[in-house]
Order: C-alpha cells, then structure tokens, then sequence
C-alpha cells in the first residue's frame, strides 16, 4: 500500500553506496519521507542526522529518519544496498556467495512487513541478485528492478561525448548484458547526432580500435575507481537516483536497468541490463534493440553467465 503522506523511499545499507543514493534523493528532492536502515545502528543514527542538517538548503522539506523493517509496509521503493562491497582484484561474480545470505535475509524481513512497492536492487552481482530478489519476494518481476547497465551506459556516454565534444545526453548508446566483464556495447544501434556511431568513429580515424579502447574503458573503469579510493558510489548513486525518479513521477523514461527477460533477445528467466521502460508500475517493458549477429552471440554468452550463478538462489528456496 502506498504512503498516503507522500512519496516514500526506504534505503537498506547506509555503507557509501546507500548514503550517496540518499543524499542524491534529498538533493534532487525525489521523495517526501526518506528512511535509512542498518545493522549499524550508531551510523545510520548519524547519517540520518547529518542529512536532516541539509534538509533546509534542500528543493524541498524532506523527512529523513532512522528506521526499522516496519517502515517498508508503506513505502513506494525500498533500495538494498547492503552487502560485502567489490575489494581490489574482484569481479563482482566474486561478491556473489556472501551477499546471497544477506539478501535472503534482507528480502524476508521487508516482506514480513507486508511490502507492497518496486524494489531497487543496487549490490553487486546486481543482476544475480535482482533474480534472488524477486524469487525472494515473490513480487511480480516488473517490481523488481535491479541497476544493471545504467552506470556501464552513463560511462559509455561520457566517453563518447568527449570523443566528439556533446554533452554525454545527447550521446544514444547502450551498455547491455551483465554489469560485469561480460558486459556489451551495442554498437550497432549506437547514435550521435542522427549517423551511427560506427560511421562516426570511423570519420574520426581508426573506428574499431578506438571502439575496442573505449569499451575496455568502460568495462574496466570500476576496477582503476577501486584501486585508486577503494570503492565506486557517486556514479552509481546518481543512477539509482535517475531510476527513482523516472518511477516515483511516472516518466515513462528509457533506461539500461536489469530486468527479467521472458523471450527478449531469444532469453528466458534471467536477469540482465537491458534498455526498458519506467514508470511508476515499475518496469512498463523492455525495449529489443536489434543487436548484429556478434552483439547477440556476446548477449547469449553474458546471459548464460549470469543464469549459471542465478543456480544458487535455488538453494534458499528448498
């Protein structure tokens, strides 16, 4: 049941991720009640004071509080965050035994409580663990959302606008797949300015190198953020942020998120980064792009990746 005071979005793991995502909602004023919950019961007490100390110069007179499971029962999206973070010489896949267990326990105490709203999953692996989520919760799958692609894309933008000198938004391209090493950028349905993108790089001057350059860029980019300030948050909380404000206003917006595929892409019951649609019902519907032959073998390949370690939900199902 929605929050009849207004919007209200619960965040589950106040670590770097989890309090830059808060601080993102009260500084774009996307919710009415912004409520943290740890295990940590002296940090969050402090977080949520220090971001109550903000409230005045915010758009808008938030409500930010400490609290516990039962504040769930109302909210619009609960956002988990919580988990073992990425070390230095990690992937993500590595991340995937240990924040199993804390999501299974996580998941259950949000549905004890009589969740009815869109769960935002942020932890890694995100894709892996928006399928426990949602195996989980027992919610339907287009409430259940995890971040996928949306850092990976934000990055691929970034990368192409300084390549060519335009803003990164008015760069369309995609990051798909796992928000991991398998990741893929869709180069064939990649568009600056109206030509495509191949073309346009090809015009700059060695196009498939500096295509190859730029997606190592992109894949690899956590793994330099890590090893240089232990930890990646800002980047990822501005897109969790994005994600809740295109649910909590209804925008009927297109973004890379994970999301259940149902015969999408020729891919069943897995979760991956995908383009979809958002809105406040959650995922409205993904969008197929239509990948190159090379693209596609690389999305089954990432797929099935991800499916492999999708396995070990079953075993906190029995």
């Amino acid at each position: 049941m929605a929050n009849k005071s207004g919007k209200k979005v619960v965040v589950i793991g106040t670590g770097a991720v989890g309090i830059s995502y808060a601080f993102a909602v009260l500084n774009q004023a996307l919710c009415d009640e912004l409520v943290l919950i740890d295990l940590n019961e002296k940090r969050v007490s402090a977080e949520a004071r220090d971001l109550r100390h903000g409230v005045l110069y915010a758009q808008s007179p938030i409500k930010v509080k400490q609290g516990d499971y039962s504040d769930c029962a109302d909210a619009d999206i609960v956002c988990i965050c919580a988990g073992v973070p990425q070390k230095v010489g990690e992937t993500r896949l590595d991340l995937i035994d240990n924040n199993l267990k804390v999501y299974h326990a996580v998941v259950s105490e949000v549905m004890k409580n009589h969740f009815n709203g869109i769960f935002l999953v942020a932890t890694n692996p995100v894709d892996v663990l928006a399928y426990a989520t949602w195996k989980f919760s027992g919610l339907p799958a287009e409430r259940v959302i995890g971040s996928g692609t949306i850092l990976d894309t934000a990055r691929l933008c970034n990368c192409l606008g300084k390549a060519f000198g335009v803003a990164p938004v008015s760069v369309d391209a995609h990051m798909i797949g796992e928000h991991g090493d398998s990741v893929i950028a869709a180069w064939s349905t990649a568009y600056i300015a109206g030509v495509p993108l191949k073309d346009a790089l090809d015009n700059l001057g060695n196009g498939a190198e500096r295509m190859a350059e730029i997606h190592a860029n992109v894949r690899d980019a956590a793994y330099s953020i890590i090893e240089g300030k232990g930890a990646t948050y800002y980047g990822i909380a501005m897109g969790l942020a994005r994600i809740t404000q295109a649910i909590l206003r209804n925008q009927n917006v297109v973004l890379t998120v994970s999301a259940l595929l149902d015969g999408k892409y020729n891919q069943e019951d897995v979760y991956i980064g995908v383009p979809a649609v958002l809105n406040s019902d959650g995922i409205a519907r993904v969008i197929e792009k239509p990948l190159d032959e090379q693209e596609q073998a690389q999305f089954e390949k990432s797929a099935n990746i991800l499916r492999g370690y999708q396995e070990k939900v079953a075993d906190y199902l029995k």
